[in-house]
């Protein structure tokens, strides 16, 4: 099997890094390497930016038709590469095939919504504010933007970023996942297929060194990091403090309060599949569940359920989750499963030591399920970032409420009842930025913002539906009086002509 160059792309071109730090890309269920990656030169990055910044005089000044065409065409092209595009998901992230459609779905929402430019980028006018004075806005791009991915969605991700920002103007820089960046490229690809001119999306790769190059370089204004807490408040201050608007979505300990009313067999079967599918992989997984009073009694059903999911490699039609990105990310996953043990949880599902045959090597652990959880342990405090379910029990609706609150995450939680009343007191006590209700993994479609809060962000405004329009645009705001010349005579207005 051949090795591909993974390259940047530069000024419209896909380019081979002239940098001599290289990193292999690894299936992670046979652990074979399939692509290399280069760490970039500085210099490169550097070049990245001056493309991005020489574009963006020009594309700024671009209809809004236009735009909303490249956009349209973009959207039939990835519909078009749909399947091949979670080909390159699995190969390389390890996520079944649906959970990588599914992916691409939820990136060509995205693209949708960009396809609404010329309505999203509206300013607004009052007529006549003061005597013979209009005021109006005008919604202009910011300049040279910048993006940084994380591994566990390597279309969805980039989706959130770059679409709307050159939509409305910008020229963008992107920086994908080492681990697994050639869905990303695909997807870069695509666009310039649809129409993007040189230098409107450029992409760089490499570790710290790059990220923080883009967070202090002078010619980007704007940046959105999605990923770990502790990388992702680094960027953001960084970026931050050298004068950029900034937005992070960050970490999570998602919670799922399960009502003794709510419809038994949905609730667990989507807690199933929200805590487990894609390896638990995912910044909005169920990682808790929280049981209240007499569904308390269903927690042998969920451990039943758990035992039952079939672990495989991603092309494995029937699997209901594949490996974990990496050696490291499995080491980590059952360190974790093993201090739960040691400090008291029980455990009633043990994934480690999962072996799928036909793949020795890959990085499987199974669903993994523990009870008596408290606040305390490391497990609950600690974004596992795999295919773990914690368990609480609790009397009320109150302590439910209560126990999220006092978490410091708020990216999302959910609540299976069948009383509006209670999913009402819920959805206006919870101190969450995403609720579902009956919906296990709330996020909201894209012409709807990402609004994830307290320590799973940081900015004020979220990628996604208006917020993401007015983060990559600013505005400006016209005061204007127009006066009659005084050197023209009386009735020569009324045969002035607009042909």
């Amino acid at each position: 099997m051949s090795v591909r160059d993974i390259p940047l792309y530069l000024d419209g071109e896909p380019v081979i890094s002239r940098s001599q730090q290289w990193q292999d890309v690894v299936n992670p269920a046979t652990q074979a390497v399939v692509a290399r990656v280069p760490f970039c030169t500085l210099e490169e990055v550097d070049h990245a930016v001056a493309s991005a910044r020489q574009a963006f005089r020009s594309w700024r000044k671009v209809p809004l038709a236009r735009r909303q065409r490249i956009m349209l065409e973009l959207q039939a092209l990835i519909r078009e590469h749909s399947e091949e595009l979670a080909e390159l998901i699995t190969e390389e992230h390890g996520k079944t095939l649906p959970d990588a459609a599914g992916e691409v779905g939820r990136g060509l929402e995205v693209v949708e919504h960009a396809c609404s430019i010329t309505s999203l980028q509206l300013g607004e006018l009052a007529e006549n504010a003061a005597s013979e004075v209009d005021v109006y806005t005008l919604n202009q791009p910011l300049g040279v933007g910048a993006g940084i991915t994380a591994f566990n969605f390597p279309i969805m991700l980039p989706c959130f970023m770059f679409p709307l920002a050159i939509a409305t103007g910008n020229t963008f820089v992107l920086k994908p996942s080492e681990q697994d960046p050639s869905a990303t490229m695909r997807l870069v690809e695509l666009a310039h297929e649809a129409g993007v001119p040189p230098g409107v999306l450029n992409v760089v790769h490499g570790g710290p060194e790059v990220a923080n190059r883009l967070c202090d370089h002078p010619d980007i204004k704007a940046m959105s990091f999605i990923g770990s807490t502790h990388v992702g408040t680094q960027l953001y201050r960084r970026a931050s403090e050298a004068g950029k608007r900034a937005q992070a979505m960050m970490g999570a300990k998602n919670h799922c309060v399960v009502m003794p009313d709510a419809n038994r067999s949905q609730a667990i079967n989507n807690l199933l599949g929200s805590a487990f599918g894609a390896a638990g992989q995912r910044c909005m997984a169920n990682s808790v569940v929280v049981l209240v009073g007499e569904a308390r009694e269903w927690l042998a059903e969920l451990a039943e359920g758990a035992r039952r999911m079939v672990v495989g490699p991603g092309t494995q039609r029937d699997a209901d989750l594949g490996p974990l990105v990496s050696p490291a990310a499995k080491e980590r996953v059952e360190a974790l499963i093993a201090a739960g043990q040691g400090e008291g949880a029980t455990l009633l599902v043990d994934g480690r030591g999962c072996q799928v045959e036909g793949y020795p090597d890959g990085n499987f652990v199974g669903p993994t399920l523990f009870s008596d959880v408290t606040a305390e342990m490391t497990i609950y405090r600690e974004e596992i970032f795999g295919p773990v379910l914690c368990v609480v029990a609790v009397e009320t609706l109150d302590e439910a409420i209560d126990f999220i609150n006092a978490n410091p995450n708020g990216n999302g939680t959910s609540i299976f009842t069948n009383s509006g009343w209670v999913a009402r007191r819920f959805e206006s006590d919870i101190d969450v930025g995403q609720v579902g209700i009956n919906v296990p993994i709330p996020v909201p479609v894209a012409y709807f913002s990402f609004t994830g809060s307290r320590g799973s962000k940081l900015g004020d405004m979220g990628p996604n539906g208006k917020q993401a329009v007015a983060f990559w645009t600013q505005t400006k705001t016209v005061t204007a009086r127009w006066f009659e010349p005084e050197n023209v005579s009386s009735g020569i207005n009324s045969t002035i002509s607009l042909s």
